[in-house]
């Protein structure tokens, strides 16, 4: 079960992206790394995977998306470090899972985006 500290994240309020200031380069830079570190398939795999099953080990994600368990601790470690995911150990396992609930809702937003895009080049359509 998840500490009590987890289970009371939300995703944060985000308001009109209209009504805020111009990015800064701080900012960007900082959204800059935070796509960098999701533009990668692996990494959006295992997210998926922590979505859908809440908690996993390394050796359960790694066959889930067939990679060996060291390939796939590399790429936690990446979402780690962002902040995305966090680990607990329970007896000899690590159990991993997604923090950063704003990432549910953006993984969904780019399926989304993905989805209109395609049938939007399907129609002809630009």
């Amino acid at each position: 079960m998840k500490d009590k500290r987890q289970s009371e994240l939300t995703c944060c309020e985000v308001s009109n992206l209209a009504e805020r200031d111009l990015l800064g380069l701080i900012e960007a830079g900082g959204l800059a790394t935070v796509f960098k570190v999701l533009a990668n398939d692996t990494r959006l795999r295992l997210l998926h995977a922590l979505v859908l099953s809440s908690e996993m080990r390394v050796t359960d994600l790694a066959k889930a998306v067939g990679l060996k368990p060291q390939a796939v601790s590399n790429q936690l470690q990446r979402l780690s470090d962002l902040g995305i995911v966090s680990s607990r150990r329970v007896g000899k396992n690590i159990l991993y899972s997604l923090v950063d609930l704003c990432v549910r809702s953006l993984l969904e937003q780019a399926m989304c985006l993905m989805s209109e895009v395609g049938i939007r080049r399907t129609q002809g359509c630009r």
